[in-house]
């Protein structure tokens, strides 16, 4: 009796033992600056990947016959180059599948470089500096625009739409900020137009009185800004209190949920148009309109820019993974680099040669009473 139920339970643990064997962990890696100025923007990052995450853990996902189950890995980069490669670092040594960032430009090129090396694909949901995919990495992906589509079609924006005559520059000399500045005013004597001022701060400042006043020497009637919206929000105040009554233009870093707020009620409706590098048209507003309504439910938050990026990423990385029937980076890698009319909540998403989405959109913003009011999705 005693051998027969030993058998019995030798038995069961064998099947218990198959039924585990089954399952396979796969681990995706997320980073973005979670602490900081900016950790509002990180936060929003994160709760996309967490919510890609968690609907694949929900659906059951098989990949190459066995059922996968995701664990999200995220890291806290603060924004900083060099915590940033340290946490590229920390993501390798874990041995991640993949990896989703990282948000700015400025940590995910140097972090770019230690992903290539451990041969771990790296998609971004918002770093739009040209160098990132331009470095010869098979590794390296993107589904935003990059700053010469952005900072360009801001530049001729300026001038075109808002007929700007006297145009100031200020950047905040990051990989991100600096490069989106210089593409504007590409854009700008692209159109005819000429900048009358180029002033630059640092991504920590909060005191521009003196950029600011010898801004105001030339009489703008618009000025862009290359930057985060931390930065912007309070040099719109300073702005008022200067009494520079210009437009305020800025790419995707400022073109945030939370500006409103950070400029304190400094901000006239219509004064600052930006852009978010991406946009959706026709059917598929509906898709964005519902991802925003599933993650303010989950999150209890509104969506600041990138989270709808991050979990079309993930998504991606995921389906490269199934497509190809392993989560082995060295197997899933070309079929993620062939991926092609991926139907996202951002969008169609396919890559080029270099890894950048192909024909990407942008979507040009004002603000109306408080709110991100579109002005027009522009390829």
């Amino acid at each position: 009796m005693q051998a027969k139920l030993n058998v019995i339970a030798i038995a069961t643990l064998m099947a218990a033992g198959s039924v585990y064997a089954q399952d396979m962990v796969v681990k995706i890696g997320h980073v973005g600056p979670t602490s900081g100025a900016i950790a509002h923007l990180g936060k929003d990052n994160e709760n996309g990947a967490r919510m890609a995450i968690d609907e694949l853990n929900a659906k059951g996902v098989m990949i190459g016959g066995k059922k996968a189950k995701f664990e999200l890995l995220a890291e806290d980069d603060a924004g900083d180059p060099k915590q940033g490669t340290a946490a590229a670092q920390k993501l390798v040594d874990s041995k991640v599948n993949g990896v989703v960032g990282h948000l700015n430009s400025g940590t995910s090129i140097p972090a770019s470089k230690v992903y290539s090396d451990a041969g771990i694909p790296q998609i971004s949901p918002s770093a739009t500096n040209p160098k990132f995919t331009r470095q010869g990495y098979k590794t390296t992906f993107r589904v935003v625009a990059d700053d010469v589509h952005l900072g360009g079609t801001l530049g001729r924006y300026a001038v075109d739409q808002l007929k700007g005559k006297v145009i100031a520059v200020i950047d905040d000399r990051t990989a991100y900020g600096q490069g989106v500045a210089d593409e504007f005013e590409k854009g700008v004597k692209g159109k005819g137009g000429a900048i009358a001022k180029r002033e630059f701060t640092n991504d920590k400042a909060t005191d521009f009185t003196a950029i600011l006043t010898n801004i105001k020497a030339v009489k703008p009637d618009v000025v862009f800004f290359g930057g985060m919206d931390a930065v912007a929000g309070p040099m719109i105040r300073q702005m008022k209190q200067l009494g520079i009554n210009a437009k305020f233009m800025g790419g995707d870093g400022i073109c945030s949920s939370e500006l409103p707020k950070l400029a304190a009620g400094a901000m006239a409706d219509g004064q600052v148009v930006c852009a978010e590098a991406g946009g959706v048209e026709g059917e598929q507003k509906a898709g964005m309109e519902k991802f925003r309504t599933d993650f303010k439910k989950k999150f209890n938050a509104d969506v600041q820019v990138y989270a709808p990026y991050v979990y079309d990423a993930t998504n991606v990385l995921v389906a490269a993974m199934v497509k190809a029937g392993s989560a082995d980076p060295a197997k899933y890698l070309p079929a993620l680099a062939a991926t092609s009319g991926y139907k996202g909540v951002t969008g169609t998403i396919s890559f080029d040669e270099k890894g950048d989405v192909k024909n990407g959109a942008l979507t040009l913003y004002t603000y109306k009473g408080g709110n991100r009011d579109q002005i027009a999705v522009v390829r």
